[in-house]
């Protein structure tokens, strides 16, 4: 038997030829020259699927020669195989085809790392898990769709690898679920608040100042003691909030929690080393890592390509795997105890913000994603000036309209082309297109009527003072008045005069002054 970090001589031909697939997608991911297309991963995609239909038979055969129930998996083959996988899954993500099946892998690889880290942890409520349970429906939506979509071969070469993972993952979000279930209901809002306090002293430990405000840490040891005072009796029992009486269900977990926050605190006020100096360099990389990641949370939308994020996923992997029996090694081998839980903090703090990175993504293509950020962008400001009541005049939304008549102007038969190719988010950028037009279109409409509201309400009003864009009716676009205010009191001081005066002024330029006006501008 094989050992798991060794590749039998049968499969290094299939490991060459998927190293090479990995090779090929590293060289498209990081060439920022030039946009990545469908038709560059798909080719690559079904090498690696008939790399793999010939690795199983390698594998049976194997099991038969030896006459093995099982193999000694998962070797070194296996590994760069869910590598791959999810770097091909990241390339199909950056080419907008988020909703197809193979580019659901890494998603499911960082939704099971994430309930492996919360079942590490057991701190965790209800609202932590319903994300990932509505995400998990969602990724099998998407391949039972998919699996609609293809042949009887596709399916069984395709999604295998897939269903296993996802199995995997409802595996281990019910066997969280079920622990969660123990919790008495009239205990949860205790064990809710426990675990959000937590939170935010493990907050506290992993910024790079020990804290920035007495008041933080006044606050949540107001929180205790007020726990403590109302839910907890002599013996350090936890009480029903309504009956007072001893739950003795989840005891445990409670006191456990309690005790943890009691200990942060103490830790925030007496140390100044928040962990062990053996685990400062892996502190110190973790903690660059997760501001990296949250800092792209901001401007992913115009600087991240989907592919970068596989850099970061992997140097997580690869600090998760060196832990022994869950502790983080320092390089000496040893394991000190100080710290351990703030950095298993920082490394699931690291995943979970991914984790939103990856589901943030649109259905759009990389080549589309200028044209996609303009679009939104213009309906961010749209709905806003509709929120904040609305335009008093057309002009306010010139801007706006010319906008979107430029990207509208870009289509060819109602398809945004780039470089002769229909990159894919042909729907979600017609959709929002459209959808800003019909803004456009409510908030004109909204302006007639409010200025016919107040037509009705004023019965006489004085059309010679327009000013600027704030007239009503014909007078709004049309009638508008920028003489001196010094002179609008005499203008109609003698008819007879005015009369002349237009009688002379048709010899005039359009834009040379009136003799009133000049006499007016001397004085």
């Amino acid at each position: 038997m094989v050992n798991s970090y060794e590749i039998p001589k049968v499969e290094q031909p299939i490991y060459d030829k998927i190293g090479e697939y990995r090779e090929q997608l590293t060289a498209l991911k990081t060439d920022h020259s030039k946009f990545m297309k469908s038709t560059d991963i798909v080719p690559i995609y079904r090498k690696m699927i008939d790399t793999i239909n010939d690795l199983k038979v390698i594998r049976r055969q194997e099991k038969a020669d030896l006459h093995l129930e099982h193999l000694n998996l998962p070797n070194k083959v296996d590994l760069l195989i869910d590598e791959t996988f999810q770097v091909v899954s990241l390339c199909l993500m950056t080419v907008g085809l988020t909703r197809t099946a193979p580019a659901t892998y890494v998603s499911l690889s960082t939704v099971q790392r994430l309930l492996e880290h919360i079942g590490e942890s057991e701190i965790y409520t209800h609202l932590d898990l319903v994300p990932i349970e509505k995400r998990l429906k969602e990724i099998e939506d998407i391949i039972s769709q998919d699996e609609a979509d293809q042949s009887l071969a596709d399916k069984n070469d395709e999604h295998e690898l897939l269903k296993f993972k996802l199995k995997q993952c409802k595996n281990e979000y019910n066997s969280l679920l079920k622990v969660l279930e123990k919790v008495p209901k009239s205990l949860e809002p205790i064990l809710n608040s426990l675990i959000s306090i937590r939170r935010a002293l493990m907050s506290i430990l992993a910024h790079t100042k020990v804290i920035q405000s007495d008041n933080e840490l006044h606050v949540i040891q107001k929180e205790l003691n007020e726990i403590k005072t109302q839910n907890i009796d002599k013996e350090g029992n936890f009480l029903d909030p309504e009956t007072k009486e001893v739950v003795v269900e989840s005891q445990g977990l409670l006191k456990g929690l309690y005790y943890d926050c009691m200990v942060l605190v103490k830790d925030i006020l007496f140390n100044d080393d928040k962990v062990d100096p053996a685990l400062k360099d892996i502190f110190n990389s973790l903690l660059e890592i997760k501001s990296n990641l949250e800092g792209l949370l901001i401007t992913s939308r115009w600087t991240l390509r989907k592919t970068d994020l596989f850099q970061y996923q992997k140097q997580l992997d690869e600090i998760d795997n060196a832990r022994q029996n869950g502790y983080f090694v320092a390089p000496d081998g040893s394991t000190p105890k100080k710290g351990q839980i703030i950095l298993l903090y920082l490394l699931r703090r690291s995943y979970a913000t991914i984790y939103k990175l990856l589901e943030s993504s649109e259905p759009v293509s990389e080549a589309l994603q200028p044209l996609h950020n303009q679009l939104t962008t213009v309906r961010r400001c749209l709905i806003d000036l509709k929120t904040m009541g609305g335009i008093s005049s057309l002009r306010e939304l010139y801007p706006y309209q010319l906008k979107l008549a430029s990207l509208d102007n870009l289509r060819v038969d109602g398809k945004f082309m780039v470089d002769g190719e229909i990159p894919e988010g042909q729907g979600t950028l017609n959709a929002l297109l459209s959808e800003c037009f019909d803004i456009t279109h409510e908030l004109t409409i909204e302006m007639y009527e409010r200025n016919e509201n107040s037509d009705d309400q004023d019965s006489a009003p004085v059309e010679g003072l327009v000013i600027g864009t704030k007239g009503n009716g014909e007078n709004r676009e049309q009638n508008y008045d920028y003489e001196d205010p010094g002179t609008q009191g005499h203008e109609n001081e003698d008819d007879e005069e005015d009369e002349e005066e237009e009688e002379d002024s048709d010899e005039l330029p359009s834009y040379a002054p009136t003799p009133n006006e000049s006499d007016a501008d001397s004085t």
